[in-house]
């Protein structure tokens, strides 16, 4: 018999309004985890993103945050050409899709399973020929650059913020690089953000870059996104 047990169900919490109505929590027992993985399973199987992204049909809760910073922003539009860098497993390109984007192309370096209305390559952002091949497949230049890109955690706070900001940075270049006149770019960054010249090179580039955190954006997650609207044509840059 396996020493992996299912997780077990207990209800917890007060009554809320005197309803009697309790909030019911998953306990985790696998003795293969240590406390701190074993912590991260526990929150995210309460998660209620999690649940509200299996009932809505969505990949990942993470589509959540873009659908909160297109409610705030407004950047999401009909028609329109995109890009989703760092796109597994391709909750945002799902939003995109719903929301009406005309052509949605994303790349990452993990494998994707197909979705209508959008063309995955897996490949490395990072090689020299990678932006060619997107954009040879969306058919002209991004209207809207999203990414969502994080390193892979090593457990060290300040060196996977390094990471994922230097990821960030990448994903900023390639925005500078082919967003079209008018078009918006949405990252991932963290607290202390994009690197301050970088930074600088989009508040010249955009009419507006504003920094925020979705409410789906975990409150311990140093996590916060910039999004540059109002890409400027190259002459008035």
């Amino acid at each position: 018999m396996s020493d992996e047990e299912p997780p077990k169900r207990r209800w917890t919490g007060k009554p809320k309004g005197g309803d009697g109505q309790r909030q019911m929590q998953t306990r985790v027992k696998n003795k293969k985890l240590d406390e701190s993985s074993r912590n991260w399973v526990k929150r995210h199987l309460n998660d209620p993103y999690v649940a509200r992204a299996r009932a809505d049909g969505y990949r990942a809760r993470a589509a959540y945050k873009l659908i909160e910073l297109d409610e705030q922003f407004h950047f999401l539009k009909r028609g329109m050409k995109v890009i989703d860098l760092g796109a597994a497993p391709g909750g945002w390109a799902q939003v995109a899709v719903q929301r009406g984007a005309g052509k949605v192309v994303g790349v990452d370096l993990l494998e994707i399973e197909p979705l209508n209305g959008a063309r995955f390559f897996q490949l490395d952002l990072l090689d020299e020929a990678t932006p060619s091949i997107l954009m040879d497949a969306l058919g002209g230049a991004p209207d809207l650059v999203l990414s969502d890109m994080a390193a892979n955690t090593t457990g060290h706070a300040r060196t996977d913020q390094i990471r994922t900001g230097a990821l960030a940075d990448a994903a900023a270049d390639f925005a500078l690089a082919h967003v079209a006149p008018g078009g918006a770019f949405v990252t991932k960054a963290f607290q202390g953000g994009l690197d301050a010249a970088l930074l600088q090179r989009l508040k010249q580039n955009f009419v507006k870059v504003s920094h925020a955190k979705p409410p789906a954006s975990r409150a311990e997650s140093s996590e916060v996104y910039v999004v540059a609207m109002g890409r400027k044509s190259q002459s008035s840059a």
